[in-house]
């Protein structure tokens, strides 16, 4: 495969966003140390983000590398409406690319009613309006991009604001580390005639098999949504996944019956050196068990030193893979045709 097979299929553009995505990330950072956000946070008892889809993973991303610092609890929200919990006390980030999707702006008026503390996220469209309107706190960032190709604008700027808002210390050293590893793994990642290119032999191994994602619950639950989530959206093929310790209660299980499925089945686990112990005992056990059904077991290990770097090294190996899959299954990776006319149908009714 060359650069000039990947521009034939991805007419949009992907490749492009994909190697650019450290730019996009030191970018993001800036735009949310320059956006002046005054919001009074004081008695704040829990956060929630309301969000769907690409514009709703920052904020569960934010929500597993935090988990172990916050003090307050972080939720969430891909629904119409808020938990019965918000109130007056809450701190709702209203995360929304395009501004205009349908369930964040319901769950953004509902917001409004219960007199949250409101921050919007946004492009533009109603999400920007309402903001406007009622005087709430915004942070806008670029438009142009499909919601899923803007994680940088979606995670880094809220980063940035939570920590000048007093919730967490400054991580201005693993930002940098993390732009750093992006800015390597750029090339390393884009040349699909490189002798060694871990997520495109990947992909190979993917192409015509069932994915099926694992990873441990800490840090990384996150990013096993986020690759099931790529490999629908970039590669149109269907993936599905789990965490441990939980899968180890009830799904492990299923590995018995439908043996030829099971051996359509290619099974990646993501890994990092510094899991929970008795996790990773679990993965190990697990795995063997597994290894006997399933067509192949692979693992994917994540680099860099801090948290964060860790966390995306392993997101970013993530989106290659589904972009290369994509490629493989010669389908241009930025269109989602069967979401858009799920939205003209929803917009007849």
């Amino acid at each position: 495969m060359t650069l000039n097979d990947i521009r034939q299929i991805d007419q949009s553009g992907m490749y492009n966003a994909l190697v650019d995505f450290h730019a996009q990330v030191g970018d993001a950072v800036r735009l949310g140390k320059s956006t002046l956000v005054k919001l009074n946070v004081r008695g704040v008892r829990n956060i929630v983000l309301t969000g769907m889809g690409g514009s709703a993973i920052g904020g569960d991303l934010l929500r597993s590398y935090l988990s172990d610092v916050l003090r307050v609890p972080f939720f969430v929200n891909r629904h119409y409406v808020l938990p019965a919990f918000v109130d007056r006390n809450s701190l709702v980030i209203v995360s929304s690319y395009s501004g205009n999707t349908e369930e964040t702006i319901a769950a953004h008026r509902d917001a409004i009613k219960r007199n949250a503390r409101i921050l919007c996220l946004t492009s533009g469209g109603t999400t920007e309006s309402l903001a406007k309107e009622h005087k709430q706190q915004m942070v806008k960032i670029p438009s142009g991009f499909q919601p899923r190709a803007a994680l940088g604008y979606l995670f880094f700027p809220l980063l940035v604001v939570l920590t000048r808002l007093g919730f967490v210390k400054s991580r201005t050293s693993h930002t940098r580390e993390t732009i750093q590893l992006l800015k390597s793994k750029a090339h390393a990642y884009g040349d699909p005639e490189a002798s060694d290119n871990p997520p495109f032999r990947l992909a190979q191994r993917l192409q015509g098999k069932l994915p099926i994602v694992y990873s441990a619950t800490e840090y990384f639950d996150a990013i096993g949504m986020r690759w099931r989530g790529q490999i629908c959206e970039n590669a149109k093929k269907l993936a599905f996944g789990h965490v441990l310790p939980e899968m180890n209660h009830n799904e492990l299980v299923g590995w018995k019956i439908g043996a030829e499925l099971m051996r359509q089945m290619e099974v990646i686990y993501l890994r990092d050196s510094r899991t929970h112990k008795r996790i990773v005992l679990r993965e190990e056990i697990t795995k063997e068990i597994i290894a006997r059904y399933a067509s192949h077991v692979s693992e994917v290990w994540s680099e860099g030193r801090s948290v964060l770097a860790r966390m995306f090294s392993l997101l970013y190996f993530g989106d290659w893979v589904s972009f290369y899959l994509a490629i493989l299954n010669k389908e241009d990776p930025t269109p989602v045709k069967v979401i858009q006319y799920l939205k003209g149908e929803l917009a007849k009714l």
